[in-house]
């Protein structure tokens, strides 16, 4: 038996991992986010257009995040396993964290944060942050792809795999930019400055006014936090069967186990399911444009297997 959706022709085009993960049930990686139902009135006029395949996932959150996705009109608490997309906005309050990832690059928030996606298809993330702290871990940059973190003072390029901060006043009065490993380059008006590794660069204005310009500095616990997220994806047992860029591959590791199936090859099996369980009861449904019905599960793990795979009975 096997419960499974069926997702747009898109979906099937982009995402071409060769993989299969499963639970007392299977899981193969063939689409992006599950779709259901038909399209909600106000997006009649675009059924045929051609969605992306990439989303940004919230995987970890301490402390109150909040999110006004786009086109609504308030604000509300996060909930981990959404699907991130243009429009889509984030706010961590005093002492909040949060973490998302888009494709194999992990974005961390800082307290006191705010991060707008501006923009976000298969080869291009546009980021936001009005005030606070963004960190980017970026592992893979492909030709043709970028990444580009806007602040009030500067718009920050990324040239490829590295670990990059961007510190905004409170007041967008200023940018501190660090670059620890890679290269970046902040455009303003008129002008550019390159950013090698190892350097630390503070903007004021619009027109990259530095204000400081040193050797990057120890890190702290904000560092210290994204390098030990860092090194637990390095570990990741996940990551030999499925792609990094499926979101929410890390989560594999903790809730459940790889092993070989005749029928399937390998298929993940998550523990600890209590008797009776089984896929899509556990969540609940939204309407995420410009896909459609789309399942948020409750699991910390749910969502690789429920946006990039199907499910089946396994012996």
């Amino acid at each position: 038996m096997r419960t499974t959706t069926s997702p747009p022709p898109s979906f099937r085009r982009t995402v071409g991992y060769s993989l299969i993960a499963a639970a007392a049930f299977v899981f193969a990686a063939q689409a992006a986010l599950a779709q259901q139902a038909a399209p909600a009135p106000q997006d009649i006029a675009t059924e045929n257009s051609d969605p992306p395949g990439r989303v940004a996932r919230l995987n970890y959150m301490a402390g109150t995040v909040t999110t006004e996705p786009a086109g609504a009109a308030d604000w509300s608490y996060a909930q981990i396993n959404r699907p991130l997309t243009t429009g889509d906005q984030l706010w961590n309050d005093q002492n909040a964290r949060s973490e998302l990832h888009i494709g194999s690059t992990a974005v961390r928030l800082g307290q006191s944060t705010s991060l707008d996606l501006l923009g976000l298809d298969d080869n291009n993330a546009q980021l936001k942050v009005a005030q606070g702290t963004l960190s980017a871990h970026v592992r893979e940059l492909p030709p043709g792809s970028s990444y580009e973190i806007d602040t009030p003072n500067l718009a920050l390029g990324l040239n490829g795999p590295g670990d990059y901060r961007v510190d905004v006043a409170p007041d967008g009065s200023s940018t501190t930019v660090t670059v620890r490993n890679g290269t970046a380059t902040a455009y303003g008006d008129g002008a550019q400055v390159p950013i090698a590794a190892g350097q630390q660069i503070r903007f004021a204005g619009t027109s990259l006014q530095t204000l400081a310009d040193e050797s990057a500095p120890g890190p702290d616990g904000f560092d210290q936090w994204t390098a030990s997220r860092d090194a637990a994806e390095n570990r990741s047992v996940s990551a030999r069967y499925v792609s990094r860029e499926i979101p929410g591959y890390q989560d594999l590791d903790a809730n459940g186990t790889w092993r070989s199936s005749p029928q399937y090859g390998e298929v993940w099996v998550p523990r600890a399911t209590p008797v009776g369980w089984a896929p899509y009861r556990d969540g609940h449904w939204v309407w995420q444009a410009p896909w459609g019905w789309t399942w948020v599960d409750d699991a910390p793990w749910g969502f690789a297997p429920y946006h990039y795979g199907r499910w089946a009975y396994v012996d």
